[in-house]
């Protein structure tokens, strides 16, 4: 027991200590318009709702024209981008970890990606990371698309390629705590049909009522490799999801989403419907984050007796952030809460974070976080880190 606490206590003091963080946010853009990093995130890279319209808008600031940003090859028809918009995210922690033997750990670097995204020419942008390494291992593309804005002048915005399927409700790639958001990657049995990754089409419209609309057509079988046959989709089903929201109140947005599929990988199919709520009310300086999912599944281990073993599973969020001063603090905290429930056991996830940072400069920031999982794989099971995250 003594040994316990004198490890635990160790840990807490080097929380102190400094390993690599994550970049998320694009200095390129900052670098383009020459203005902070702060015009579009707070703390970085959580989006504000500036940044929201910027990338919307196919990375482009109505009427800030830069006129150095492509080539004057003589070729009214020729868009050529005089640099490559690109920039960098290397991600590393000292933690504390007592799942299995507890110890003590460097791990750096978990994370080494590189970004670059832009426009191509009016009204058609493009945007990719590609992982040179992820936790050891080269993970290659995940977000990777091309964006048509305000297509064919109709305000729809078109993005084809792989995407988060979840961007429309919460971006899990700008969040700030290194602690997930579970209920989006519950996936029971075998099914590869998740809240994450996957290739498709999404087209999005904005109401002047404050009516957000999304529909995304997806293949539903991930981001893995093709197969024999150069296919990335092994099935003939393709699967769909829809988002409405809608600003009640300039600090109060509502959404709800319905998701409806089918994966047959082989011989038999499963059948997966999912549906969700989720709430942003933010009342300075606090932003509070709600997310619900209900997911159920008809046969997630392809099973071919029958009848198969049906699924359950629900999960939900929620997320608060405190900035003392808004778009101007130099710190701020952060609260994260997991729950996922399914009738597999090992999906079960009963977890809480809280998370504090500091802003060394705009594009610097100090974390450090702790995280007590009640349920899970590992039950009682804590986690300590530091780091600092850089942007350049």
């Amino acid at each position: 027991m003594t040994r316990h606490v004198v490890r635990t206590g160790l840990a807490a003091v080097l929380l102190a200590a400094v390993s690599l963080g994550s970049l998320q946010a694009m200095p390129a853009f900052a670098r383009k318009y020459g203005m902070s990093c702060k015009t579009c995130h707070a703390p970085f890279p959580k989006l504000k709702p500036y940044g929201e319209e910027f990338a919307g808008n196919g990375f482009v600031i109505k009427d800030k024209d830069t006129p150095r940003y492509f080539v004057d090859t003589g070729d009214p028809d020729l868009s050529l981008l005089r640099d490559l918009p690109i920039a960098l995210r290397l991600e590393g922690f000292l933690a504390y970890n007592n799942a299995g033997e507890r110890q003590l750990d460097f791990i750096s670097p978990y994370i080494l990606k590189f970004l670059s995204g832009g426009a191509i020419t009016k009204d058609i942008a493009y945007y990719f990371y590609f992982f040179f390494s992820e936790r050891g291992e080269i993970a290659g593309l995940e977000d990777a698309f091309v964006m048509f804005n305000d297509l064919f002048g109709s305000g729809l915005d078109l993005f084809v390629g792989q995407f988060q399927v979840s961007d429309p409700l919460f971006k899990r790639e700008v969040r700030l705590p290194f602690e997930d958001y579970a209920v989006y990657k519950a996936a029971p049995g075998d099914s590869r049909i998740d809240l994450t990754y996957d290739r498709g089409v999404m087209l999005t419209y904005g109401f002047d009522t404050g009516t957000d609309v999304t529909f995304e057509v997806l293949n539903g079988t991930g981001i893995g490799e093709a197969n024999v046959f150069r296919s990335f989709d092994d099935d003939p089903y393709k699967n769909v999801l829809l988002r409405v929201s809608q600003e009640v109140a300039p600090a109060f947005r509502l959404g709800g989403f319905g998701y409806l599929g089918k994966e047959r990988p082989e011989e038999t199919v499963n059948k997966v419907w999912m549906a969700g709520a989720d709430a942003t009310l933010s009342v300075k300086p606090f932003e509070l984050n709600l997310q619900y999912v209900e997911r159920r599944d008809t046969n997630p281990f392809f099973a071919l007796i029958l009848p198969p073993e049906k699924v359950m599973t629900r999960g939900a969020f929620a997320e608060l952030i405190y900035l003392p001063k808004g778009d101007d603090s130099r710190w701020y905290a952060a609260g994260l809460f997991n729950w996922v429930d399914s009738d597999q056991f090992d999906l079960r996830y009963t977890a809480a974070t809280a998370h504090l940072g500091y802003l060394l400069r705009r594009n610097i920031r100090m974390t450090a976080e702790a995280t007590y999982a009640f349920r899970g794989p590992y039950e009682r099971h804590i986690r300590l880190g530091t780091g600092l995250i850089f942007g350049f």
